[in-house]
């Protein structure tokens, strides 16, 4: 009885290793947002913080990580070269001073992530003018330049959301950024309405009178005026740069199920629709974002709102577009597993991801406890749930046709060892350019499966891959696809390796 009993053990716990280590997704938005608010780079010097982001990259990148959300206007001021609005005090100290040495903090990491293989996204905050611990602003800065056009709200600048120079200016911020910079895509992140303070009004009567637009509800007003800068805002990225994607991430909850009976979640917090007047699934129904990241920071089992409740709602109510969750790190490994308190919840959000069809990726809240590897949760990424490379989901309502392949595979002996050459197929046009690589690797006798994840062993933007010193194998198959901007795979071209 008592060898039954072990080999019963043994086999239990083996079961649940496999059943752990599921295969992951050839296609997934694996995503971390990179913050400059909490003022983790104030007081670097530019080349310490060079360090200090290279490092972080590249922790991120071997825990899985394909795209970086970089924070580059956190109020209306610039982390990047711009003519428009003041460098961040959050970069150099004080709003409107260069850093030194010069850089260019966007450029840098557009650069640093496309040679990982990593998507950039560009951050920015649409409304906010000035956060609460902000003392001084630069004389450009457009709250010092237009008064009449921001509210002050508990110790916030907010540019007044019901002043229509508000959003055409927000648009040519961002119609600057995209028209200028090679990034991956265009981020904003909960910030709309503020976030109400019990007691506090906000102060747009006076807006609200001047200019209704046929709204007798200021709440209906308030979210058309939103919903206009959505849209406005979607238009101006896409007409200058049509594979830009265009992302949200908006709070976790929609709307209370006491607020709205047939729509609303079985939760009991701050609502998008009625608090933030912020009309999210009106944006992702009218295809005006191209993603959607939910902030579900909460536990399983959080009495206001459940973290299981939550990702099953945005399941059901956001496929129209596609639908990445935003996982707080350092909630996720402080809080036990409902059924094994012995274990944080990592495993069952993990369980949970697997289970909602509609649900493609995830973005990490915040990127340094990640790299930090809080509750080894960097660590259970790079072991287990992304341990595999993965490409990025497919936008076909952007674009759907793959490039060609690939051509004349060839290997060469270098110096320093064997190197696989391609040539790059011709395209005329953004949607058939190749812009990256993906190479698969096959062992001699397996099967060729461009399917299977694992077989990746490098995604470049180079038209050639050093082969390994050593391998386990004396023969192996290697295929070679190519990648528009849309992640749109080609065919494979193969090449035969005997070693």
């Amino acid at each position: 009885m008592r060898t039954f009993s072990m080999k019963t053990t043994i086999l239990s716990l083996l079961l649940c290793c496999a059943m752990s280590m599921v295969a992951a997704p050839k296609r997934e938005f694996r995503g971390a947002w990179i913050q400059c608010v909490n003022g983790q780079f104030l007081g670097m010097s530019t080349d310490k913080m060079q360090q200090t982001l290279r490092y972080q990259l590249d922790e991120l990148q071997k825990d899985g990580v394909n795209a970086i959300i970089f924070q580059v206007r956190p109020e209306c001021d610039a982390l990047y070269e711009s003519q428009l609005e003041p460098w961040s005090r959050f970069l150099t100290g004080k709003q409107g001073k260069a850093p030194s040495p010069y850089w260019d903090p966007l450029q840098w990491m557009i650069d640093e992530c496309h040679k990982r293989g990593m998507e950039l996204h560009a951050w920015i905050n649409p409304y906010r003018a000035k956060t609460k611990n902000t003392n001084e602003l630069a004389a450009n800065h457009v709250a010092i330049k237009h008064p009449e056009r921001v509210f002050s709200y508990d110790g916030l600048f907010i540019l007044n959301p019901g002043i229509k120079e508000n959003i055409d200016y927000t648009c040519m911020i961002v119609d600057d950024i995209v028209a200028r910079y090679d990034i991956d895509g265009l981020h904003i992140d909960d910030y709309f309405y503020p976030y109400p303070v019990s007691g506090v009004p906000i102060p747009d009567d006076r807006e609200f009178k001047m200019t209704p637009n046929g709204f007798r509800d200021k709440g209906d007003w308030r979210r058309d005026n939103v919903n206009v800068l959505i849209e406005k805002m979607s238009k101006t990225i896409h007409k200058r740069k049509p594979w830009v994607k265009f992302g949200v991430s908006p709070f976790g909850i929609y709307r209370n199920k006491k607020s709205a009976p047939e729509i609303g979640s079985m939760t009991n917090g701050l609502q998008n629709y009625d608090d933030l007047y912020a009309d999210i699934l009106l944006w992702v129904n009218n295809g005006w974002v191209d993603y959607c990241v939910p902030q579900l920071y909460w536990e399983i089992g959080n009495k206001a709102a459940d973290y299981e409740e939550l990702i099953k709602w945005w399941n059901r109510y956001a496929s129209k577009r596609p639908l990445y969750i935003g996982e707080d790190v350092e909630r996720t490994v402080k809080h036990a597993d409902p059924n094994d308190p012995n274990r944080h919840q990592l495993n069952a959000k993990r369980r949970l991801h697997d289970q909602m069809r509609n649900v493609k990726g995830t973005v990490l809240w915040y990127a340094k406890a990640a790299v930090d590897n809080v509750g080894n949760y960097g660590t259970s990424l790079r072991q287990n749930y992304w341990r595999t490379p993965a490409l990025q989901p497919l936008m076909p309502f952007i674009d759907n046709k793959a490039p060609k392949k690939p051509k004349k595979l060839k290997i060469i002996a270098m110096n320093d060892g064997n190197v696989l050459f391609w040539t790059a197929p011709k395209g005329k046009h953004w949607h058939d350019v190749v812009t990256q690589y993906v190479v698969y690797r096959f062992n001699k006798g397996e099967k060729i499966d461009l399917n299977d994840a694992s077989k990746i062993i490098a995604t470049t933007r180079n038209t050639f891959y050093k082969l390994p010193a050593s391998q386990a194998y004396s023969q192996a198959t290697y295929v070679v696809t190519a990648l528009d901007r849309m992640s749109n795979e080609s065919k494979g071209a193969k090449k035969k390796v005997a070693l």
